[in-house]
């Protein structure tokens, strides 16, 4: 199925305006649990309630309000949003082109895609063609959805992407967070930049996985087949008393770890001893298919048919 746009409107920058439809970039992978009543099995529903009433009411009566002071509202029209919206309504304007490494990734919030409108294939490229040949990219601000956003537009993989941003004043100061100024050990200091360096690595982002999704689904599958579940106590992890052989046992635990990892398994029993992220590892190399839906027992086997 072709994605579905969830804004239209238009790019604008100088007189130029590109005719744009915007799609949500990130596909929503979460599982969602519903409350039901246990002995039926029915869904839990919820009704909007007037509290100083105690009784429904219908959609028709509910307006938006602004709480201007304690108990006295301002109530709110789809045209009053309209009005407050003229500045950008419908039109991302961008305001200035910054180099992308001069932003903090803390102001970035959601990504989407943007995909040339109807008759706006032309004028789409020309704006695409001469945002990459000059590496910047565009500062914006419009409107949706009842609230003024911050964005960003940069090129990616021949397409227009729009970051949406944290305004600045959104961003909490670090005041009370980051730690006085201590002296660190020079020791120290040489173990855990060695430690860095065993983690050093090229980002690939197709080799992060929610595990903890994987674990749920797991247990569902097996709750569903009628089968007990226990959770395994987990000890809480605690300050080291001493930091220089903490760090010495990290590092020969990453170098062991990474010496394991040169050395495929070829039996079901050296598969047996891996973990369920190095077993899904393994199963990416090797290409099999449908391994993300895999449990650990399955892994193994298909490693094994593919040995």
């Amino acid at each position: 199925m072709a994605p579905r746009a969830i804004w239209t409107g238009s790019i604008s920058f100088g007189l130029v305006n590109v005719p744009v439809r915007m799609y949500s970039a990130i596909e929503d992978h979460a599982l969602h649990f519903n409350y039901v009543h246990e002995p039926d099995g029915s869904r839990i529903g919820y009704e909007k309630i007037c509290k100083q009433e105690g009784a429904a009411v219908p959609d028709s009566e509910i307006v938006k309000a602004f709480e201007y002071e304690k108990g006295e509202w301002v109530y709110m029209t789809d045209e009053d949003f309209e009005a407050a919206a003229a500045e950008n309504h419908r039109t991302i304007d961008i305001r200035e082109f910054v180099p992308f490494e001069e932003i903090d990734p803390v102001f970035f919030e959601r990504t989407y895609y943007l995909g040339p409108a109807e008759n706006g294939e032309r004028v789409y490229a020309l704006l695409l063609q001469a945002m990459n040949e000059s590496g910047l990219a565009g500062i914006a601000k419009w409107v949706m959805r009842d609230r003024q956003n911050l964005g960003c537009l940069r090129v990616r993989e021949g397409a227009v992407t729009l970051e949406r941003m944290h305004f600045a004043d959104e961003v909490r100061s670090l005041e009370g967070i980051a730690p006085k100024k201590t002296e660190v050990d020079e020791r120290e200091l040489a173990m855990a930049s060695q430690l860095i360096e065993q983690f050093r690595g090229s980002f690939d982002p197709s080799e992060y996985r929610d595990t903890y999704r994987d674990a749920l689904c797991e247990i569902i599958k097996a709750k569903r087949k009628g089968e007990p579940v226990h959770a395994e106590a987990i000890a809480e992890p605690e300050a080291p008393t001493d930091l220089m052989a903490a760090l010495r046992a990290s590092l020969e635990a990453s170098q062991s770890k990474r010496g394991r990892a040169s050395r495929r398994p070829e039996t079901n029993g050296d598969l047996d001893e891996l973990s369920k992220d190095e077993l899904y590892e393994l199963a990416r190399e090797a290409d099999i298919a449908g391994r993300s839906d895999m449990s650990k027992t399955e892994l193994v086997k298909a490693l094994s048919r593919a040995a």
